[in-house]
């Protein structure tokens, strides 16, 4: 039994799943429940409860619990990961962390993936080569990695179409896309340590950017 949570976009979702085999088509999704934004820090874990509930599926019946940690919303990946590890600990069950824009690249089956990050800026995931590489990317930069990607581009957001018009658009991933990307993982049993598990932020918080610096006695930064 599978668990997976996607609270990172403005949509947020939680999965329980079924593994019977080794295979992709041995994955039995049981049910899927969106949760509205800025509602997850009261809904998520009632949410989750329902899921089990319905199914009847005790957390200690859970082999692997699979999160998305961004990016995406600030309070959201927090809320994400608090919730999976609070799960995790009870009984020590294993954590699969995965990137939303690894999600959204493996849903289309192509090489890149990009994200509205507003104020003008992108998130975007290049899974080209052998090691992943994740970035903030401007409005122009992201219209020429866009030009030389063409449909090898995912988007799931009218607002990327813009400097991507060419991309391969898709509806944005939930909780079910998270557990099919890291089934390859859960197979491996190629968890992640509970303890330094964070958040794919990629840039800083609002919080970060707009704070006003500390001033020591002498008046200075």
């Amino acid at each position: 039994m599978l668990l997976a949570i996607d609270t990172c976009g403005s949509l947020g979702t939680v999965a329980l799943a079924r593994l019977s085999g080794d295979a992709a088509d041995h994955l039995h999704v049981l049910a899927e429940i969106e949760l509205p934004g800025k509602t997850y820090s009261a809904q998520l874990i009632p949410a989750i409860q329902e899921l089990l509930a319905t199914h009847r599926a005790p957390v200690a019946d859970l082999e692997a619990i699979v999160v998305t940690s961004g990016p995406g919303s600030f309070t959201g990946i927090r809320i994400g990961l608090s919730a999976a590890k609070g799960l995790a600990e009870a009984h020590a069950t294993p954590i699969v962390a995965v990137s939303r824009l690894a999600v959204l690249a493996h849903k289309a089956g192509t090489a890149a993936a990009a994200l509205d990050a507003s104020r003008g800026e992108f998130y975007f995931g290049d899974y080209s080569g052998s090691t992943s590489r994740e970035s903030l990317l401007s409005h122009s930069l992201l219209q020429q990695k866009a030009a030389a990607l063409g449909p090898q581009l995912a988007i799931g957001e009218e607002s990327v179409a813009g400097p991507a018009p060419n991309a391969a658009f898709v509806d944005l991933p939930a909780a079910e896309d998270a557990i099919r990307f890291a089934l390859p993982r859960l197979r491996a049993r190629d968890f992640d340590d509970p303890v330094t598990l964070d958040g794919r932020y990629i840039r800083r918080s609002d919080a970060e950017i707009f704070s006003k610096p500390k001033l020591n006695a002498a008046g200075r930064p």
